[in-house]
């Protein structure tokens, strides 16, 4: 795959120029179908996404999922973050199961997702991500193959804008990808996103979950008058360490590609990349040495 260029499987989910409305009948169908595939009522794993106002971005999501390839039983689950768009009547008209949480923050909206999963395992996913053909098989297998392992994490790249190029980004993930080496030594949970990360389930519920003091709004943009620096997905890294180890998980079918807007809000790629710089140089002791 070419560093300015987005992997071939992708394409088929990005429904270029259309909104959910231009959906035709048949693309509506078929996309229900393939989701249906994955509904299970005994399922091995829980695939929970958290959306607010997604009406037009999380189908998308849906059908990079429906399109996983599994041995194992799958459930799907999104939780509205109490939407004013369409995201529910998008969810009903694609069958998806769904919970309705009115409490704003992606925190209350995780944690109700994990209260009402079933799977053994539970894969933690995003409205605004793509997720490769083998993403759930691969992020799940060191779970059930190492007893020791109960958290997972992965790789990621970003979508560029419409028309832009992906080579800054591709430097911006590069730089990324040292700073998750470092960092798994002594300030792991940093590494681990919410919209690319797995756990056991009983584990992550009896440890506390996703709840943490300050809630995060969905793009929480370094610099903004809303950041928080705990967030519910490095929360649950903590907790999850108590009980065993993490794994990032670095097949290159297991990589997800999530949207660029986050850099956007921020100020764009250089100005996101730089600020990030500055803040992990100043942290750089800590990741090194602990303290």
């Amino acid at each position: 795959m070419s560093i300015v260029k987005l992997p071939g499987w992708l394409n088929q989910h990005l429904y270029r120029e259309k909104r959910f409305s231009d959906l035709t009948e048949e693309e509506l169908d078929e996309l229900k179908g393939r989701l249906n595939k994955i509904r299970n009522d005994n399922p091995d794993i829980s695939v929970v996404i958290p959306a607010w106002n997604e009406g037009d971005g999380i189908y998308r999501t849906l059908s990079s999922l429906a399109s996983n390839i599994t041995n194992l039983k799958v459930e799907l689950i999104v939780v509205n973050n109490n939407s004013t768009d369409h995201t529910q009547a998008v969810l009903d008209r694609l069958g998806v199961k769904s919970f309705f949480q009115p409490v704003q923050g992606i925190t209350f909206a995780r944690q109700m997702g994990l209260m009402n999963a079933r799977g053994k395992y539970h894969l933690s996913a995003d409205s605004d991500t793509f997720y490769p053909p083998r993403w759930i098989e691969l992020m799940t297998k060191p779970m059930i193959a190492e007893p020791d392992v109960v958290g997972v994490y992965g790789r990621y790249g970003f979508i560029p804008p419409e028309g832009r190029t992906r080579l800054n980004l591709w430097f911006y993930e590069k730089v990324t990808g040292v700073l998750i080496r470092i960092r798994r030594y002594n300030r792991e949970y940093i590494n681990v996103l919410g919209f690319t990360m797995g756990f056991v389930t009983e584990i992550g519920k009896a440890t506390g979950g996703f709840e943490v003091t300050d809630v995060r709004k969905f793009d929480n943009a370094l610099g903004s008058e809303y950041f928080v620096e705990e967030s519910e997905d490095g929360r649950m890294a903590v907790n999850l360490k108590k009980k065993g180890s993490l794994k990032l998980v670095t097949h290159r079918d297991a990589r997800v590609f999530t949207s660029s807007r986050r850099l956007t809000s921020e100020g764009g790629v250089l100005t996101s990349f730089i600020r990030r710089l500055k803040l992990h140089f100043k942290q750089m002791n800590e990741y090194l040495i602990g303290s």
